[in-house]
């Protein structure tokens, strides 16, 4: 089945993981992601599958809170045309700290606070809020 069921409509957080979802190859960096939108409560989990040989699928389980997603914004910020790196001290708060920065770093793809307390920088893939 192609489509996420029981959603409410319009659900803006819904159609941009769809939106953004439906770009990307599946890679392990992808699957880093989604573990750390599960490790903060964004998502209840996903699960991978294989469709056919060669393709395959992302199932993701968003999580609702009175019937509103925990997912509000996703912004896409390193592109393949222009890369985002920010040091350690530079590393910017979203939503004066409601929301979390997606970074790939040395030590691995980590939230925004993560890094911090291991002092590493990195690439900043996305904001969720």
């Amino acid at each position: 089945e192609k489509y996420i069921h029981d959603r409410f409509l319009p659900d803006k957080a819904i159609d941009i993981l769809d939106e953004a979802c439906s770009k990307i190859n599946l890679n392990n960096k992808q699957l880093y992601k989604l573990e750390v939108l599960k490790n903060e409560g964004y998502i209840k989990g996903y699960e991978t599958s294989e469709i056919r040989k060669g393709v395959k699928e992302i199932r993701i389980d968003l999580k609702y809170f009175e019937g509103q997603g925990a997912i509000k914004e996703i912004k896409r910020v390193s592109t393949p045309g222009r890369r985002n790196y920010s040091k350690t001290v530079d590393i910017p708060k979203v939503k004066n700290g409601l929301g979390i920065a997606i970074l790939s770093t040395s030590v691995g793809v980590l939230a925004d606070y993560e890094a911090r307390k291991k002092n590493v920088g990195g690439e900043v893939l996305c904001y969720v809020f």
